[in-house]
Order: structure tokens, then C-alpha cells, then sequence
């Protein structure tokens, strides 16, 4: 068995001295939480942000704070499941602009403890976790490989390393993601275009604040974006952070189901 390394922050399969600056990024799910701390994280002069979320308000205070340190930000209410819709926004982006960053951040979760999301919820977690991706990254890949560069970024989770009971089509929509994104760096690698899969723990924003039950190693959004940030310069193909919960996840999928189906009856179950 080959077991990751404890850290995959620090694993690269490029030239550790890289360090990539992109210019022109783009971040869905940007009006709160992760994608809001990422925003905020690389505004700044010289940078051009496009930042799509749902909450018109949020948004437009997160893009306010972006254009006072200096960035230049267009933002839009847009919704990654409409695939029309975000297709036209980023092509007019890329072509106005040229990406150099795409970030597939924009996600949801539900689930209800031992009976799981019901099915509306499922398929809505779907459709803006797994479709909402493809969406995302589909309208630059094309661009970027002729341009002969690029990097994109998806964000996944631990929780794509074991199915949750608690979160059945979340962890999937997770692992679905993770795999994609790992295949597409090893396709789009000999065109110049980077990609990297983000599994982050848990992290403090709307979307963890309702949660009574535990969660080991919780770190806040500005941190975690930190690290994501460092990661994508350095061009990791995998960011998975704290390393606990990484690792702990990553060996909870390796075990037999037998196994770990009677680790998780002992957790505590969502209100």
C-alpha cells in the first residue's frame, strides 16, 4: 500500500521554485465564505477579479472591498447550473481579459444526520457541485490550450475520500470532482494548462456555522485560502489541508467498508 504524504501542500511534480502570478482570475461561489477570502486574498493592483455568487448584496460588498485594494472586479449574479448563462460570462471574460486562473469554488451541501439529503436536495447538490464544475471549467479549457497556458483550480473536500452517511450526495459530488480534476491535469499537462484539486477539512463559513455536531480541525475561510493560494503557485496537483483531516479521510477510504461503516455509527448524527 502507498500511503500520501502527510502534507500534500508540499508535493509538486514540477520545479519547486515556481511560482505562478496569475493576473486575471475568476472565482465562482464568491460572495461568502471560501470564495469570498479567496477574493479578498488576491485583490490588489494589477489584478483584474471576475467573481460570479448568489447573494447580490454579498457579492457586491465582497467586490467593494476587493476594488478598494486596488483590483479591478466585475461582478455577476451568476448561476454555474445555468450552463448557457455561465458559458457567456466567462467566454466574454476570457476573451476581454485572458483568465489565467479559473477557480471552480461555488458548492452546497444539506444532509439531515442518519437520513441523509432527501432527493430534491441530492440533485440539487449535483447540479451545482458536479455539473456546476463542468460548467465552470469547460468555457476556458478550450482558450487555454491554445494559448498554451493557464491553470485551474476545483475545489473538492476530504469527504471525497469516503462516502458520508450523513452526506451521501455531497461526499459524491466531491469524489466525482476530485477525479475529474485529477484526470484533466494529466490531460491538459503536455498543452500547458495546470490544474489543481483542493480538498479542504472543515472550514468556518455559512455554509459550516449551522452545524451542533463536532468538527475536528476547523480552521477559518482567510486561512484556508492562504493556503490555497500557496498551493497554486507552486502548482500542487493535490491541496489538502489540515493535514489531520486530510490524512485521517484518505485512511478511512483506504479501510474496508466493514470496517469503517461502524467508525461512522459512533459519530454524532446533524440535527
Amino acid at each position: 500500500m502507498i500511503f500520501p504524504p502527510y502534507n500534500p501542500v508540499i508535493v509538486s511534480d514540477h520545479n519547486p521554485n515556481t511560482r505562478l502570478n496569475p493576473r486575471a482570475i475568476l472565482i465562482t461561489g464568491a460572495s461568502s465564505g471560501l470564495g469570498e477570502a479567496l477574493a479578498r486574498g488576491y485583490a490588489g493592483p494589477g489584478r483584474f477579479l471576475a467573481l460570479s455568487g448568489r447573494d447580490p448584496g454579498r457579492l457586491e460588498a465582497v467586490a467593494g472591498a476587493c476594488r478598494d485594494a486596488g483590483a479591478e472586479v466585475a461582478a455577476d449574479t451568476v448561476d454555474v447550473q445555468d450552463r448557457d448563462a455561465t458559458r457567456r460570462w466567462i467566454a466574454g471574460l476570457d476573451a476581454e481579459h485572458g483568465l489565467d486562473l479559473v477557480i471552480a469554488n461555488a458548492g452546497v451541501s444539506a444532509g439531515t444526520g442518519g437520513r441523509g439529503e432527501n432527493e430534491t436536495q441530492a440533485r440539487d447538490i449535483f447540479a451545482v457541485n458536479l455539473a456546476g464544475v463542468l460548467n465552470t471549467v469547460w468555457p476556458v479549457i478550450p482558450a487555454m490550450r491554445e494559448r498554451g497556458r493557464g491553470q485551474i483550480a476545483i475545489i473538492s473536500s476530504v469527504a471525497a475520500f469516503r462516502g458520508l452517511p450523513g452526506a451521501p450526495a455531497y461526499s459524491a459530488s466531491k469524489a466525482a470532482v476530485k477525479a475529474y480534476g485529477e484526470a484533466l491535469r494529466g490531460w491538459l499537462a503536455a498543452d500547458g494548462v495546470r490544474v489543481s484539486v483542493v480538498c479542504p477539512g472543515f472550514i468556518r463559513t455559512r455554509m459550516t456555522e449551522g452545524n451542533v455536531y463536532p468538527m475536528p480541525f476547523i480552521i477559518n475561510a482567510d486561512k484556508a485560502a492562504g493556503i490555497i493560494r500557496r498551493g497554486l503557485e507552486r502548482d500542487k496537483a493535490r491541496i489538502g489541508f489540515p493535514w489531520p483531516s486530510y490524512l485521517g479521510m484518505w485512511m478511512l477510504g483506504s479501510l474496508p467498508p466493514g470496517l469503517t461503516d461502524r467508525f461512522f455509527r459512533l459519530i454524532p448524527k446533524k440535527a
